[in-house]
């Protein structure tokens, strides 16, 4: 599978193709990762070492994204996680924000383009984040592809936009809270939220005491826990990404820039994955 490429494929092409199915069939013998999570790191590095402008260094970001992806879903991995833009990455100067905000629109404008590739394929796009810090013009195209693959459940492909994983763990305390308030309790809670004087029964605190683990990770914005999570350049830090989800799960650190993220690199994280999963598995057996 080659995804939203739109070009021939060359006779390289094909014989590449045709031997990442053979080593995915070889992989596929061991246990393969349900879900895999990207930390897009090292995309203005990349710019500056190769001497390019700082938005070609996101540009082949995209391109190495797209073969990441391509190569989840040839190995039957079943979510893909991206981070692509950190509620922390607004402080960056306004004229980056801008062109990776107006980069992104371009991206979904073109996923648009592949709404049938997309559905043949069973590619599902889901957005994950604080949608609402985004532009009115990006929320739109945000919303636009996600009804667009709603159906879609083969490959699901999550885009942390405006995310955090605090902010994710607040959100999903908040949600839970108004699940477990009647609608009286609401209208009494909201009608003291913010007056120094008023007071809120204990009575009426019980169900912010009473939220479950169960009802707590069912509002998450996502909701599967991570198996492998790679972050490219070397780092090792999660800098704020699925905290919560990622507890019991392999980590890789390769030092290649995300542009130079590579078919390899998938494999040796996936070759880990299968060399450790049974301690993981028993591990997430005894939660």
């Amino acid at each position: 599978m080659e995804l939203f490429t739109g070009e021939t494929p060359s006779v390289l092409g094909i014989m590449g193709r045709f031997i990442r199915k053979r080593l995915f069939n070889i992989l596929s013998q061991g246990p393969i990762p349900s879900h895999i999570a990207f930390i897009l790191d090292g995309n203005r590095r990349f710019a500056r070492k190769n001497k390019l402008q700082e938005g070609d260094g996101y540009k082949a970001g995209f391109l190495s994204l797209l073969s990441s992806l391509t190569y989840c879903y040839e190995l039957g991995v079943k979510y893909a996680t991206v981070y692509a833009f950190s509620i922390d990455n607004f402080r960056r100067r306004p004229s980056e924000v801008q062109y990776v905000m107006d980069l992104m629109l371009e991206k979904i404008k073109m996923i648009m383009k592949e709404e049938s590739t997309l559905n043949s394929y069973g590619v599902g796009v889901r957005f994950k984040g604080n949608i609402k810090l985004l532009s009115e013009p990006l929320q739109i195209a945000v919303e636009k592809v996600m009804k667009a693959t709603a159906h879609n459940s083969r490959f699901l492909l999550y885009i942390c936009v405006a995310y955090t994983s605090t902010d994710e763990i607040v959100h999903a305390v908040e949600e839970s809270c108004k699940e477990n308030l009647n609608s009286t309790d609401q209208q009494e809670l909201e009608k003291a939220n913010g007056t120094a004087n008023s007071v809120i029964p204990a009575e009426k605190m019980k169900p912010f005491s009473d939220i479950k683990l169960v009802e707590l990770e069912r509002n998450f914005y996502i909701t599967q826990d991570v198996d492998v999570l790679i972050r490219s350049s070397g780092e090792k830090r999660l800098s704020n990404f699925l905290l919560w989800q990622a507890t019991h799960c392999i980590l890789y650190s390769p030092t290649a820039l995300w542009p130079e993220l590579g078919f390899w690199h998938i494999v040796r994280a996936v070759v880990d994955f299968q060399r450790h999963h049974s301690y993981f598995d028993k591990k997430k057996k005894q939660l």
